[in-house]
């Protein structure tokens, strides 16, 4: 009960200011049509509803799961097993991410079809889980976050030379959405539970960084996507 408390005060806190801009907007500059007033009340009302059982979705049943999942796998202590599974929950977290889709969507809209939805779905899905198996590998030998970033987005920038022009800013929004409400949370609980069983300091340095790491793939794996296809 107190979980769903908090979680209505945080769509509330974070639907209001949107909704008031707009309602002020409206009576002041815009004075559209009541008709799409009311249909965009009744969306943001639908919005809110429906990003509240989200987030209390993701508070629930993902969190606790995610580090649930990678205790248990740090417990089973087999590197190979840590690399496949850090990589299957990378992809298919990111097949899910509403983010995701969206962008897949508007990229195939506004290409007319030359990079399609599911090609690029699957090619950002295909980078995080890779650099997530990264990330475990990175809580295991305790690499310093600043070499990994460095190393990762000089390899960026060097592929980037040879993509096209049009593949950089869809890659770079690639690794944005990768940081949504579903692959971000699974992540960092993923991190946390392998973490704490590791021990020493590492349950709260280790923690920090995973999706800065595993946002590198998606970007890097459209720019390979663009270097192939060109």
């Amino acid at each position: 009960m107190h979980k769903a408390k908090e979680t209505i005060r945080e769509v509330i806190f974070a639907m209001l200011p949107v909704v008031s801009v707009v309602i002020i907007m409206q009576f002041s500059i815009l004075h559209l049509p009541e008709e799409v007033m009311r249909r965009f009340l009744g969306g943001a009302v639908m919005v809110g509803g429906g990003l509240f059982l989200f987030l209390l979705g993701v508070q629930v049943g993902m969190l606790p799961m995610g580090e649930l999942i990678g205790s248990a796998i740090a417990r089973q202590g087999k590197l190979w097993l840590l690399i496949v599974f850090g990589f299957i929950l990378g992809f298919v977290v990111t097949v899910a991410e509403p983010d995701v889709r969206v962008l897949a969507l508007q990229v195939d809209l506004v290409s007319s079809g030359a990079i399609s939805r599911s090609v690029l779905v699957y090619t950002i899905a295909l980078g995080l889980g890779v650099f997530v198996s990264f990330a475990m590998l990175r809580i295991i030998f305790n690499i310093p976050l600043v070499y990994l970033l460095i190393f990762g987005y000089s390899l960026i920038f060097i592929v980037a030379a040879f993509a096209p022009l049009h593949y950089i800013p869809v890659s770079f929004d690639a690794g944005g959405v990768t940081t949504g409400p579903m692959a971000a949370p699974f992540i960092l609980a993923l991190g946390v539970g392998i973490a704490a069983v590791l021990g020493g300091n590492r349950t709260t340095a280790d923690r920090f960084g995973l999706v800065a790491l595993a946002s590198i793939g998606p970007v890097l794996a459209v720019l390979l996507l663009g270097v192939i296809y060109r």
